[in-house]
């Protein structure tokens, strides 16, 4: 991997298989959140997004945790304008134009698991932890965390989850869809899985991987198939009309020509 000077101390950005890893690094406090920390994240996703060499973003925490939630101190003092500058990270990776998998190595726990659940995809060690703890510390979930939940698992384990206690460890996590899958090993399998992911969206024409995204987001939303039928026709005719495709599908006639 190709390390690059990150946006601030505690947040660290390498490059690997146009890739951008961008990793907390703040070990002795579980990686949590500070303000400090939510701001380099964002704008390490920024530079990702204006990166014309980068296709996608992993997100990791420096062992022995992938983040614990938002620094209690800061938390213990915050009003609104101090909890949308925590939210900052987790929502520039939530709202990425870029494809984004999570790498939980550890506990992801509060505002942590809200980063989790940020990405697109989650990949897990063995001694991932997902847990939503915000009534346990008395206080209501927040930066979005009961929307993507519900989303990521269904209504019964969301509510398990946040109104119950439930802490997911990796093996329930995988059962219950809240991560793809769970790779053996340690911390640099789990990163080397996750950057092989992330190429293979990396390695696709970026725009179209773009657009892509965006129209899977659209097409979530909409009730009927017919719906998502219109809404796809659009960005396909404008692809089907790059040079991408039509290297792509010489590449392709070449081969089965050539297997012939």
């Amino acid at each position: 991997m190709q390390h690059m000077s990150g946006t601030n101390g505690q947040v660290r950005v390498e490059h690997a298989e146009r890739v951008a890893v961008i990793t907390i690094d703040r070990p002795q406090q579980r990686n949590a959140l500070s303000f400090e920390i939510s701001e380099a994240l964002a704008a390490a996703v920024a530079d990702a997004e204006h990166n014309p060499e980068i296709g996608a973003i992993v997100i990791s925490g420096e062992p022995p945790a992938f983040c614990a939630g938002a620094d209690l101190h800061l938390l213990s003092d915050s009003k609104e304008e101090g909890l949308r500058r925590i939210y900052a990270g987790f929502l520039a990776v939530a709202y990425s134009t870029l494809p984004t998998v999570a790498a939980v190595d550890g506990a992801a726990v509060g505002a942590g698991l809200n980063l989790a659940l940020a990405c697109d995809v989650r990949l897990a060690s063995p001694r991932a932890r997902f847990d939503a703890r915000f009534l346990q510390l008395g206080i209501a979930p927040g930066g979005g965390m009961t929307w993507m939940l519900h989303r990521a698992v269904g209504p019964q384990v969301a509510k398990a989850m946040a109104l119950f206690g439930e802490v997911l460890d990796a093996d329930e996590a995988e059962r219950l869809g809240l991560t793809l899958r769970t790779v053996p090993g340690d911390r640099v399998d789990l990163l080397k899985a996750a950057i092989d992911l992330a190429a293979k969206a990396a390695g696709a024409p970026r725009e179209l991987v773009i657009t892509s995204k965006q129209t899977m987001h659209t097409t979530s939303n909409l009730p009927t198939h017919p719906q998502a039928v219109e809404t796809e026709l659009t960005p396909q005719l404008a692809s089907m009309e790059s040079p991408e495709f039509a290297e792509l599908v010489g590449r392709m006639k070449a081969r089965i020509s050539g297997v012939k």
